[in-house]
């Protein structure tokens, strides 16, 4: 039994692991990479035969951990898709948003490139294009959480509630082999508790092996309580300067639980009425997926839709789609909250709303998300003298502001509770989905703590489980 390393290691995003037993090759994700340096590697032939792979299985819908599958079939992968039925509605609109933002961004790159008489490094083509993703959609399956799903003989999966986003599920991989049973869990992206959109994140009590999600490994995050007088203290900054707020937004649950807390503050008086505009044509797609998986909601949510009110929508809410809309919300005046994607600032219509606002003294920039290294939002969060946005360097005047409590992500006392609920050490603890000097100090805390073997696997690297 082997399990390779391919993305997510020593880094946030790209999540992609390869488990070989049983004499099945299982892939666990297939995501894009979004820091900067590794872009390149999103281009790059995948390290293993896609036509070799019997099955891919997916734990949530997010780019970092999807984005790559098109190019995957593309190349030759043929297998099954396992994932839950609320992820398997969300992946077209987060696929088709993808290849979307792939084909506009190649023209515009091809149109400014020619205008600089220069190339880039790579062909001025979609990474992928709506019809992979076409061909991509007939290999989803459904499964649901708690189901055991038999991958081969002596290979099933079971998905559990990972309460990350809609749909998001942990892994629980049981091999049987040469007489032995191992199980292997992996974490996907673990979920804050008593959050009002998503179910609490689920917890095992054995594994022989586990593959551990570490973004927020090194700290904790705010009072989740406070998240919504925060907001309201970002919004009223904001018109008290006449500016506008512009927070860059994941479109998956970030933008439904921004929409959650906004109505309630607009319906307590806490913020004044004002065009609240959600520039998302994917958010807007995925805030009908979420109504119509109302019963997998968290209890506050599913109680406000059985009193009949949709927690959705409230006055002055703009669910923009069209690139005209999006373009008119530049001659509103006053302030307005304006929030787009993506959440790291990688790319679609924020860009053009941070273009706009970042060097206006009197708009607030708000980042309500992780934000990866050597990202756009990352560098806007260090408060550098000015930045680059689509090939112009723009002053950074706007205040820049973070609230750590809407992540989705558990937190250090978050993973160590997940942790908590193994009755005894697994064989390995390997942790990924970090930045490197993150990962490491959690892995260092979880060996000095509790004495269990804790690595951080770098890019590429395979180990020999059993």
């Amino acid at each position: 039994m082997r399990l390779r390393f391919i993305g997510a290691a020593g880094q946030v995003t790209g999540s992609c692991y390869l488990l070989e037993a049983a004499g099945r090759r299982i892939l666990v994700d297939c995501g894009a990479y979004q820091e900067r340096p590794s872009l390149d590697r999103n281009w790059d032939p995948f390290p293993v035969d896609p036509a070799s792979v019997d099955t891919l299985l997916l734990t949530h819908a997010h780019v970092d951990h999807s984005g790559l599958i098109p190019k995957f079939v593309r190349d030759g992968y043929r297998g099954r898709i396992l994932a839950t039925s609320a992820t398997g509605d969300l992946l077209p609109i987060v696929l088709l948003d993808a290849a979307r933002i792939h084909e506009e961004d190649a023209a515009f790159k091809k149109k400014r490139h020619r205008k600089e008489g220069r190339r880039g490094p790579h062909p001025e083509i979609p990474l992928f294009t709506a019809e992979d993703v076409e061909r991509t959609l007939p290999l989803l399956e459904d499964t649901s959480y708690g189901k055991e799903v038999r991958l081969g003989e002596g290979l099933s999966v079971t998905f559990r509630d990972a309460g990350h986003i809609l749909g998001s599920a942990m892994l629980e991989v049981a091999v049987r082999e040469n007489g032995a049973a191992r199980r292997v869990v992996f974490s996907g992206d673990i979920g804050q508790r008593n959050k009002p959109l998503v179910r609490d994140p689920a917890v095992f009590r054995q594994a022989d092996y586990v593959v551990i999600e570490s973004t927020y490994g090194d700290r904790e995050h705010e009072d989740a309580k406070d998240v919504e007088t925060l907001l309201a203290e970002a919004v009223l900054a904001a018109v008290e300067a006449g500016g506008n707020l512009v927070i860059p937004t994941f479109a998956v649950e970030r933008a439904q639980e921004l929409i959650f807390h906004l109505s309630r503050l607009v319906r307590t008086g806490r913020i004044p009425h004002l065009l609240v505009f959600l520039d998302s044509p994917m958010a807007v797609d995925v805030t009908d997926v979420f109504a119509e998986h109302a019963s997998e909601l968290d209890e506050e949510a599913r109680r406000l839709f059985g009193e009949g009110q949709t927690p959705f929508a409230f006055p002055g809410l703009k669910l923009i789609r069209t690139i005209e809309e999006s373009k008119a919300i530049n001659a509103v005046r006053g302030t307005s909250v304006i929030m787009a994607g993506s959440g790291m600032c990688t790319g679609g219509r924020i860009k053009h709303h941070l273009a706009r606002n970042i060097s206006r003294p009197e708009s607030v920039i708000l980042f309500v998300g992780y934000q990866a290294r050597d990202t756009l939002g990352r560098a806007i969060l260090s408060r550098p003298p000015e930045v680059r946005i689509h090939g112009q360097m723009w002053p950074v005047r706007a205040r820049i502001a973070k609230i750590e409590g809407f992540s989705a992500h558990a937190d250090r006392r978050g993973l160590n509770r997940w942790l908590d609920a193994l009755q005894a050490p697994p064989r390995e603890l390997f942790v990924t989905h970090g930045d490197r000097e993150v990962s490491a100090a959690f892995a260092a805390a979880v060996a000095k703590d509790r004495g269990w073997r804790a690595t951080v696997p770098a890019p590429g690297e395979e180990w020999t489980l059993d």
